[in-house]
């Protein structure tokens, strides 16, 4: 308990740095810069606003409702992050859900990190630090994934060793952004899973796409019956291998048995398939016939 009200009255005493005008903290090489910078400080809730570049744009008002009754208890436990933007002025880099729920808690200051930091790394920490900390939907890691690569030009091996996942791991996720926004949407709110629509991803045409969506939730299909109903698809679509003509095969056979029955003075049955195969039958109607087919066949 001694610690905790040390660690408080510390919190406190660092916010006082920051209110004094004469000696406002811009930089890490002004004055007091290393006694703020990376260290736990009481700010008001007033002096923080939004980070723009949050990739978390859903909050479930429940699991907000539990965290605010957590902190009113507890209080909070792990700080958010913040960068200095001007004099007693901050700007969120991650913990939306904990300001969120600390202001439905009533709190007027929370523990905070700071940061001083340019607006291209403070949107690589919000993206990294929210990707490893936070459980973001599938879609919004992925726009986060996204994002790294369109505004700070990251390849997906740079971003593998900043977030520490397999770069397969993050290329299937920048492959759902593929998929029709309705299924995105989808996968957000929970309807399908990730599973569901990397099995989707796998047809290019979109209305197909959402026509199976809508199968998925109406019949309640797993993954494996969705992986499957897209092979099925997929194999509708590949063309069928050309069989010969049927009526080539037997106009061949028609011409050829002419010829067999005229030998043997018999009307013989010829059965070709469209492989080429087939078989000659010879009906005989007495012995003596059938001896005469087979003196024929020895000549």
């Amino acid at each position: 308990m001694t610690k905790a009200i040390k660690k408080q009255a510390l919190g406190r005493g660092l916010s006082a740095l920051l209110k004094d005008p004469d000696n406002d903290i811009k930089s890490v090489d002004d004055k007091n810069a290393d006694k703020v910078v990376g260290n736990i400080i009481e700010l008001e809730l007033d002096a923080i606003e939004i980070n723009p570049f949050q990739p978390r744009s859903n909050f479930n008002e429940e699991s907000l409702q539990e965290l605010a009754t957590s902190i009113k208890e507890l209080g909070v436990i792990q700080p958010i992050t913040v960068r200095k933007l001007d004099f007693n002025k901050y700007q969120l880099i991650s913990g939306e859900r904990r300001l969120r729920a600390s202001k439905i808690a009533g709190l007027a200051v929370v523990p905070a990190y700071i940061r001083i930091a340019n607006d291209n790394e403070s949107l690589v920490m919000a993206l990294v630090e929210n990707i490893q900390r936070h459980d973001l939907d599938p879609i919004e890691i992925a726009l986060s994934y996204q994002r790294l690569i369109d505004e700070i030009q990251l390849t997906q091996e740079q971003m593998s060793d900043r977030v520490g996942k397999k770069r397969s791991t993050i290329a299937n996720y920048l492959r759902l952004l593929k998929l029709d926004p309705i299924i995105q949407t989808g996968i957000r709110d929970g309807f399908i899973s990730m599973g569901h629509g990397r099995a989707i991803i796998n047809i290019e045409d979109l209305d197909v796409q959402t026509d199976i969506y809508q199968k998925i939730v109406s019949q309640n299909l797993s993954v494996r019956e969705t992986e499957a109903l897209v092979k099925s698809y997929q194999e509708s679509l590949k063309p069928k291998p050309a069989a010969k003509a049927k009526g080539a095969a037997f106009a061949i056979a028609d011409e050829q048995q002419k010829t067999i029955n005229n030998y043997f003075g018999t009307k013989a049955e010829v059965k070709m398939a469209g492989n080429g195969k087939g078989k000659i039958t010879i009906p005989f109607h007495s012995e003596e016939d059938f001896n005469r087919i087979l003196k024929l066949l020895h000549n």
